[in-house]
């Protein structure tokens, strides 16, 4: 097994009791953290391990994204044909909808390539992601989960079911959730898992939603966890969406999803924009988990969830991106200031809550998926660590640390990424990837892509 001896960090741990080690180690062993102190103990106490010098530098864990979507990369840049989107459904019809229906297997491939490429050079290892390509379904979960063993980086997985492309692609949906958990269930491999995607209750009748239900309810829950397999659903991101539960189903949308037995303690609700007292009532009931996005949601102009509401009622709320860039540090400045904006409070989303969401949340999240700890520095954690090269002219404490984060460092201080025991970058150069022959192709297929939407 090999080992690693990290050494000279400021070391953050974070989780439980986030201590810092000034002149901390990190030793590790295959894929998981086995010792953590100072410097010199471990120097002494671990002689012949190879030795990563961190020399001075930031030592965090690699950050976790708790919602992104890998197939939206190539939106990047791209014209949207016809007048402008005046409302959130528009946006969905006239970019989304129609730049995942122009996918082929190529293009699936590298969408995850390049944020993946991304991820590693902002430091988030971990990565929670919700894929759709109507005309590539079946398959097409494989496809990224080989992009993310190639990278060497973390991800569960899930495929969007929904009626908008007719009842067989909806079948198509269910059928791939159901075989890549299978597979995960199968081979139980460290870097992958696996949820059963929905893509949200606007898009998914009564009895494709009785169908997925009753296909997750057949599966045995995953790495022995009695809660059951979780779903992964958009949840009152637009105001349409209650809009059209109410008219169609005369009820609001989180209950329409509990009469489907559609939450609970391994599902992720995302957004949870429009959402009524009773409803994040139901949410807390069923334990079930929401992940907030505020860059999408000021860009998308659909609001901002109450998520102070919700941690209030011990509802956890996690952070993603919903496919924007995998730097969480530009997530976590998004999430401390548009809640103060929103509010017209300087008080709102104070820094602390901002990095439990970012951190606490998210690992808590990701444990539904993985075997190990990730986003935390303790021993028996997955061994995901990165360097920022950020030396402060103010002091640095473990109290002070989230506004050092927020006001000081960004992804693009990261210098090294380490996931799962393996160097991914060193000195901000990718070890494992062409990352220049990725750029070339991604560009070209995206060409192709934009063509086709025309």
């Amino acid at each position: 097994m090999s080992s690693l001896l990290i050494t000279h960090g400021q070391v953050f741990t974070l989780g439980q009791r986030n201590d810092l080690i000034p002149d901390g180690a990190i030793y590790v062993e295959g894929d998981t953290i086995a010792d953590i102190g100072a410097t010199a103990a471990l120097a002494a106490k671990y002689p012949t391990a190879q030795r990563l010098d961190a020399g001075g530098k930031l030592v965090l864990p690699g950050a976790v994204c708790g919602h992104t979507h890998f197939y939206g990369a190539f939106a990047r840049g791209m014209a949207i044909p016809g007048r402008p989107a005046t409302n959130f459904v528009e946006i969905l019809e006239r970019l989304w909808w129609k730049l995942d229906r122009a996918l082929l297997w190529d293009d699936v491939r590298y969408s995850a390539l390049v944020c993946l490429v991304d991820a590693i050079r902002h430091g988030t290892t971990t990565l929670v992601d919700h894929h759709a390509s109507p005309n590539v379904i079946d398959g097409s979960l494989d496809l990224i989960a080989d992009a993310v063993k190639e990278t060497g980086l973390r991800a569960s997985l899930c495929y969007e079911v929904t009626d908008r492309n007719g009842e067989a692609g909806a079948q198509a949906g269910i059928a791939e959730n159901v075989r890549f958990i299978q597979r995960c269930q199968r081979e139980a491999d460290p870097q992958l898992g696996a949820s059963f995607g929905l893509h949200a209750a606007l898009t998914l009748s009564n009895k494709t939603l009785e169908a997925c239900a009753a296909a997750a309810g057949s599966l045995p829950p995953a790495r022995g966890d009695e809660r059951g397999v979780g779903f992964h659903i958009h949840v009152a991101e637009g105001i349409a969406d209650q809009e059209e539960s109410l008219r169609l189903y005369n009820m609001r949308v989180v209950e329409r999803l509990q009469k489907f037995g559609i939450l609970g303690p391994n599902t992720i609700a995302v957004h949870c924009v429009h959402l009524d007292s009773y409803e994040k009532d139901i949410l807390r009931e069923t334990k079930t988990l929401v992940t907030h996005q505020p860059r999408s949601n000021m860009n998308n102009a659909v609001g901002l969830p109450d998520v102070a509401g919700m941690l209030r009622r011990g509802i956890p709320v996690a952070l993603g991106n919903d496919g924007f860039s995998n730097n969480m540090f530009s997530e976590m400045k998004a999430a401390y200031l548009a809640h103060k904006h929103n509010n017209q409070n300087p008080q709102a989303m104070p820094g602390d809550v901002v990095m439990q969401m970012a951190y606490g949340n998210n690992t808590n999240l990701a444990r539904r998926f993985f075997p190990q700890p990730v986003g935390e520095l303790s021993v028996g954690a997955f061994a995901d660590i990165i360097f920022l090269d950020y030396h402060p002219t103010t002091p640095l404490s473990p109290g002070n640390l989230p506004w050092h984060i927020l006001f000081g460092v960004d992804g693009a201080n990261v210098t090294h990424t380490i996931a799962s025991g393996r160097v991914l970058m060193k000195d901000r150069q990718l070890t494992t990837l062409d990352e220049a022959a990725i750029t070339t192709k991604s560009r070209e297929l995206a060409e192709k892509v934009w063509s086709r939407i025309g």
